[in-house]
């Protein structure tokens, strides 16, 4: 996992003055949002809000019709998910994104799988370096990690889809209503996960419609 360097002092993602219109309804009017390293920024509003909307333009989802974003102080022009990875900013999605009949490390690496004699995925070596890192971010499994994924509960799904963002994100986690189908206990293993990641230097996107949280 990458620390950032917090000397600079400025926002790791910005928005400014961001629209989005699909058709006649105007998603998002003139939205400017800052999220900086070592914090948790929430971004909280009702359904229909334009929260989503925001997030998947900072995630290259979707253009924007008219404004900026920055990553780093630096403006960039997000073109697709994958250009927003390879700029250091991993999402999270309301339905994680995971590969149910996959175990954990496969789908923390999956779409960079690791290989040897220049073809073979590097079962052993990706397994390990998954077991170090979720002990590092404290994400305890029950089941072996050589079990699918499908098997694990809504709380350990989700811990497997934020550990995976924070492993390869190198300035932003954007987490998109993270909590919202997990139990008690369950939410707050995942809000314990959400400190450990922002106490790292990331700068973490809480997308959610509960004030409490």
């Amino acid at each position: 996992m990458t620390t950032i360097d917090q000397s600079s002092g400025g926002p790791a993602l910005e928005a400014r003055d961001i629209t989005k219109t699909f058709g006649h309804v105007r998603a998002l009017r003139g939205a400017s949002f800052q999220a900086y390293p070592g914090e948790v920024t929430a971004l909280i509003g009702d359904n229909g809000a334009g929260k989503s909307t925001l997030i998947k333009v900072l995630s290259g989802v979707h253009s924007p019709d008219s404004g900026t974003v920055m990553v780093g102080g630096k403006q960039v022009h997000i073109t697709h998910p994958r250009h927003a990875a390879a700029l250091g900013i991993e999402t999270v999605y309301q339905d994680l994104a995971l590969a149910p009949d996959l175990d954990a490390p496969a789908n923390v690496f999956l779409g960079r799988e690791l290989t040897r004699l220049g073809w073979l995925h590097d079962t052993r070596k990706m397994r390990s370096i998954t077991e170090t890192r979720f002990k590092e971010l404290g994400v305890g499994l029950v089941q072996d990690m050589r079990v699918p994924v499908a098997a694990f509960s809504g709380g350990q799904k989700q811990s497997v889809a934020i550990a995976r963002a924070a492993i390869w994100a190198e300035h932003v986690i954007i987490m998109d209503e993270p909590t919202a189908a997990l139990g008690v206990v369950q939410t707050a293993n995942v809000l314990r996960l959400i400190e450990t990641i922002r106490e790292r230097g990331l700068a973490v996107v809480l997308i959610s419609h509960n004030l409490r949280e």
